[in-house]
């Protein structure tokens, strides 16, 4: 379980008085915690705003060394945006992950506002013991070609609708024959 430490901050801008984001994570953090208030300054309030769960899994250990390996491993916390009239926070933590791949994965829908965090030196022992215990590299193995003879002629290739034989690749016309 790793605790979300949500700041809303006060910014400079026409439309919008506030913008929340991550700004870091509690290891091991207790659960069913939620928007627990832990700073108030005037422009700045940070909250513990919720435990989630952080799943990794054996066949992703290619994506956690690839973190491993960047020299500055991180964490990924999202945020999603709350459902208006159903409560007071405007966003709600979402999902955390030390997988790139999964981030960037949610990065296509931009549904959600996605912060890369250091990630903390105990679970970064963590990290690095799972993947010393399940990461087996694979060999890479290239594929080979069909043995297929390509000089052949082929009966019947291209559109049937066109009658001239030398552009088989012709689009067909919208006209019709009269």
């Amino acid at each position: 379980m790793v605790g979300i430490i949500v700041q809303k901050r006060r910014i400079n801008h026409r439309w919008q008085e506030w913008t929340w984001e991550p700004v870091g994570v509690l290891p091991w953090a207790e659960s069913g915690v939620r928007w627990r208030l832990l700073t108030e300054e005037p422009d700045r309030i940070q909250y513990h705003a919720a435990t989630l769960p952080m799943h990794i899994y054996r066949s992703d250990t290619e994506a956690y060394v690839a973190n491993l390996e960047t020299g500055a491993p991180a964490i990924y916390v999202g945020l999603r945006e709350g459902e208006p009239g159903t409560d007071e926070w405007d966003f709600e933590p979402s999902f955390v992950t030390v997988s790139p791949y999964e981030v960037q994965d949610r990065l296509d829908s931009a549904e959600e506002i996605i912060e890369r965090l250091v990630l903390p030196p105990v679970l970064l022992e963590w990290l690095e013991t799972f993947v010393a215990t399940h990461h087996h590299d694979t060999e890479f193995v290239k594929r080979r070609r069909d043995r297929v003879r390509v000089d052949v002629v082929e009966d019947g290739k291209g559109d049937p609708r066109i009658r001239q034989t030398a552009d088989v690749f012709r689009a067909p016309t919208a006209r019709r024959p009269r």
